[in-house]
């Protein structure tokens, strides 16, 4: 059987993964934003310079600039959940650190209380379950 010290151990584990998964998943958002951005600039430029590249109309810049901007909407509210999910698992993650922490402790506790046990010879458990002598002062 495990100790509750060892299970929150792999707690802590699996939350600092799916913190690290979050994270790596708000990098990507945030990549895909800056990606949107550069879209929407350079087509903002096009539109500007009054030539559209060969192929292209300004109507056709347009609805893909549009396309781009809702895009770009999309990914920075997604990005800002993911934000806020982050934030909620760092703190998580430190909650469940702290909780392991003095589960250990506990565990070390108890481990040095049995070493100690065995050192004098004595137990806890055989002084409680041992007969006391009658009270003395007897009325």
């Amino acid at each position: 059987m495990r100790s509750r010290a060892d299970k929150l151990g792999r707690m802590v584990s699996l939350v600092k993964l799916q913190l690290r998964l979050s994270e790596w998943q708000l990098a990507h958002l945030r990549q895909q934003e800056r990606s949107l951005q550069d879209e929407q600039e350079w087509l903002v430029g096009a539109l500007n310079e009054g030539k559209p590249p060969v192929g292209s109309s300004s109507e056709s810049i347009a609805r893909r600039l549009n396309r781009t901007s809702v895009g770009a909407r999309a990914v920075k509210e997604q990005a800002s959940r993911q934000l806020d999910q982050v934030r909620s698992e760092s703190r998580r993650v430190k909650q469940l650190e702290e909780v392991a922490k003095a589960a250990l402790a506990d565990k070390l506790r108890e481990a040095e209380k049995r070493s100690l046990e065995e050192m004098t010879g004595t137990s806890l458990t055989v002084r409680e379950w041992t007969p006391r002598p009658a009270s003395r002062n007897k009325t």
